[in-house]
């Protein structure tokens, strides 16, 4: 079985056909930059992309994804190692602090750019909501998509 993640081929056991993508990433293909929250997809520390779509790692089964493009928080930067401009503009707002569900909330808000490169205020509402911050930064978030620093 073969995963296409970042525009690169990986090979995975069949046997993992049936395991959460989130723990196939982590555990046997050492991406971590996807977290573990809440392990039922409703606080979006997990969220990758399937086919350009934000989509929630710890309840997609491996065996769903073959065949599909995925993107974890590690292929969002150009392959020369600059930052995607989102992630510039987050580090310019200084938008994390703990920083535990920071991929999650970026993988998701360029999704979001991808399809509305200039969100307002409800849409930007509807892509990132699912999102649990504890540090609160949801505030800075939604400045960084709706002011355009992007």
């Amino acid at each position: 079985m073969e995963l296409r993640i970042n525009g690169r081929p990986h090979a995975v056991a069949p046997e993992w056909r049936d395991e959460m993508l989130l723990h196939v990433l982590r555990e046997h293909l050492g991406l971590v930059g996807a977290k573990f929250g809440c392990g039922m997809g409703l606080c979006g520390a997990c969220t990758v992309w399937l086919d350009g779509a934000a989509t929630r790692s710890c309840v997609l089964p491996v065996g769903a994804a073959v065949g599909h493009e995925l993107m974890t928080i590690e292929g969002l930067a150009a392959a020369d190692g600059a930052l995607h401009p989102l992630q510039q503009a987050w580090l310019e707002a200084q938008v994390p602090q703990c920083g535990y569900c920071q991929a999650g909330q970026l993988m998701s808000a360029a999704a979001l750019l991808r399809q509305n490169p200039a969100p307002d205020e409800a849409a930007s509402a509807v892509a990132m909501s699912g999102h649990l911050c504890r540090c609160g930064t949801q505030q800075r978030i939604r400045g960084v998509l709706i002011q355009g620093r992007r």
